[in-house]
């Protein structure tokens, strides 16, 4: 049992150079993809990911907004998957909040470049492995 799961599962998020989100296509079978961390998160609750606008998962998401995140720590092996909803975002604050220097290389025209986005993703509930054994939890 976590004592304390924000603690443990964000020091495992934190330090990891892959994250894979999962969407749901149009037959309903999961989607996943590798990408890079979270630009942000809050708490374990609330994570923002950089993706283009014209991405597949962007299309899947604005359809079922149903998605999962999962992290994996293969050094020793352990890792969290969360599940909730995910959201696009085309806004101006948004993008302006994520935009990091170099982000031009996959948007060339810049923050304002319409095929740049953010996806936020907001968990509901957990499922955490370490140590060979799971346990489901609750994100308030």
């Amino acid at each position: 049992m976590m004592r304390d799961a924000e603690k443990t599962i964000g020091n495992l998020i934190d330090k990891q150079g892959v994250s894979l989100i999962s969407s749901l296509d149009d037959e309903g079978f999961p989607n996943a993809k590798a990408m890079l961390p979270p630009r942000k998160r809050v708490g374990i609750k609330t994570f923002y990911f950089t993706t283009n606008t014209s991405s597949i998962r962007v299309k899947q998401f604005r359809s079922n907004p149903k998605a999962c995140i999962y992290f994996c720590d293969k050094r020793f092996f352990r890792g969290v998957m969360l599940k909730g909803t995910m959201e696009v975002l085309e806004d101006a604050a948004s993008k302006e909040m994520i935009w990091q220097e170099g982000d031009t290389m996959y948007y060339p025209k810049g923050v304002t470049d319409p095929d740049y986005c953010v996806l936020k993703f907001i968990a509901q509930t957990g499922r955490y492995y370490a140590n060979f054994s799971s346990e489901n939890f609750m994100i308030e």
